[in-house]
Order: C-alpha cells, then structure tokens, then sequence
C-alpha cells in the first residue's frame, strides 16, 4: 500500500528542482512556489524577487514512500544544487533563492540533520542549507508549473535546466548509493 509524503526545498530557482524531480520514479507531483518566509496573505514572484518576503523560491514534492526514502529525496535535492552559497545559484542572486529544507515531521527533521551533518563531515565544506519547520507553501504562478517542459527551447532551459537533467541520468543511482 503507498503512502504519500511531502517534503519541500529550495536551492536556486525552482525551474530547475522541478524539471530535476519530474524525472524521478516514486514521485507523485511536484509544484513550484515560495516558503521559508513571513509576510501577509499570498506572496507573487515580484514580491518574492524583491527579497522583502523572506520568502525562498522552493519545490514542494509529493512522492510514494513505498518506492522512495525521505532520505533518498533529500540527497537528490541536495546533489542538484550547491549547499554552500547563501544567496547566489548560478547567475541567480538574492535570498529567494537560498538553500533550505523545510521539513514537515520529526522524522524528516532528523533524517536532514543527518545527512547536513555527514555533508559536512564528509566534504569539509561549509553547507549553508538552512533547515527549518515547514509553516506553509503558497503555490506560484500557473506560468511557472512545469516550466521546462512548457519552454525546453528557452535559453534558460537549453543552457541550465537541461544539463542537470543529463546529470541527474547519469549519476542518481550512484548519488543514492553513497
């Protein structure tokens, strides 16, 4: 019998999560949006951008637990952007665009500290991820869903999107492995 998790991230722009997470089987749905932040009623991209909502630009994922981990999900979020900037992912800039996990449950707030803690133990790097309690998720605008797949010839797409597709293909498994 499946059971359906959640669990939501940002790191970088959400174009990018959202077309890497569509590719992955065990994955119900995949939405893009913002989080993380603290401002009155429902954020729009502009507000977000500006950097005045606190807001991330994140993914929020729906998937089949009986098919893939919590743990695994995190580690493919995390091999598909770099944890260690503060508010900078490749030629996107401001704190929307932050690496943060915000977890839904105790049990996903543990499995991330984990896995944050053997990044740094393991690279030796300074991860900046920032983890904290998932208080709401406000969907973005309908042009933003399924991005990629709506404009694959963009330049965005073509020159971003598209090689950490190909990455994705050739390295998940070994990624999840480790």
């Amino acid at each position: 019998m499946s059971k359906i998790e959640t669990a939501t991230f940002g790191g970088g722009c959400f174009w990018c999560l959202e077309a890497v997470f569509r590719h992955i089987e065990g994955v119900k749905d995949v939405v893009s949006g913002y989080a993380g932040g603290n401002c009155p009623g429902i954020p729009t991209y502009r507000e977000v951008c500006s950097g005045k909502t606190g807001h991330a630009e994140v993914i929020q994922v729906r998937f089949d637990t009986t098919r893939i981990t919590f743990s695994d999900v995190l580690k493919l979020f995390m091999s598909n952007h770099n944890p260690t900037l503060d508010t900078y992912m490749k030629g996107d800039y401001g704190s929307q665009y932050r690496s943060i996990v915000l977890y839904h449950s105790k049990e996903q707030e543990e499995v991330s500290l984990n896995i944050l803690q053997e990044m740094r133990m393991e690279h030796a790097k300074n991860i900046r991820t920032e983890l904290a309690e998932f208080r709401g998720f406000f969907k973005a605008e309908d042009y933003h869903q399924d991005y990629f797949t709506k404009n694959k010839e963009a330049a965005y797409c073509r020159g971003i999107i598209a090689p950490k597709i190909e990455k994705l293909k050739q390295e998940f498994i070994q990624n999840i492995e480790h």
